[in-house]
């Protein structure tokens, strides 16, 4: 085995190890692959696809300067997104990125430092684009669901479905359909279930 080899392989294995740290060791299931598979992307597929080296974006990530994996499927693959690096292009690089990022909560800076955290872990997996827009976009929706949901009262009225399915369907618009072991990592309902598929079972939208 060439140095190179086994260079690679000690990178994706720390890669792992930050990885179950985090989101915990629980097993991939072939439902939850089969969805990994076809939402995400093998680093090392995607590297070769852009002509980038994968072991220098397993340094960026142990480093802090890219995200996680999103999973780690059954097989090891680590399954990142399409757009990993979109975001530290646009920043002008890794090294710019945090404070790119971050920039996005220039009214509250405590917070911004936290969504670089939960940036960093690559558990945002709730979202088809990760961007500080659409995080911040998402964050609105689900506070606006839950604030509606709190004041439904006994006979919603037709105003008040519409508003509610309104942020429904743009949340539908920004999520994917998530997976069994997300439930497992996040130890309990993913915003999907809470905040779409529960409010459009408890309300169903008026036909006119």
């Amino acid at each position: 085995m060439t140095d190179t080899v086994q260079g690679s392989r000690a990178a994706a294995a720390r890669v792992a190890e930050r990885f179950r740290e985090i989101n915990g060791d629980h097993p991939m299931t072939a439902a939850d692959d089969a969805y990994v598979t076809a939402q995400f992307v093998p680093l090392e597929a995607l590297c070769a696809a852009l002509g980038r080296d994968a072991d220098g974006a397993r340094r960026l990530m142990l480093a802090g300067l890219l995200p996680l994996p999103g999973y780690l499927r059954s097989d090891g693959a680590e399954m990142v997104p399409r757009d990993l690096f979109a975001l530290a292009d646009a920043a002008g690089g890794p090294e710019r990125l945090r404070a790119w990022f971050t920039g996005h909560w220039r009214d509250d800076p405590d917070r911004g430092d936290k969504e670089w955290a939960a940036y960093l872990s690559g558990r945002y997996v709730c979202l088809h684009a990760v961007t500080p827009a659409n995080i911040r976009w998402k964050e609105e929706l689900t506070a606006e669901i839950t604030a509606l949901l709190a004041a439904a009262g006994a006979a919603p009225s037709p105003e008040w479905r519409v508003a509610l399915h309104a942020r429904v369907d743009a949340l539908d618009a920004l999520e994917p359909a998530f997976t069994a072991y997300d439930r497992l990592r996040f130890g309990g309902p993913t915003s999907r279930d809470t905040c779409v598929d529960a409010p459009r079972a408890l309300f169903p939208r008026v036909r006119e």
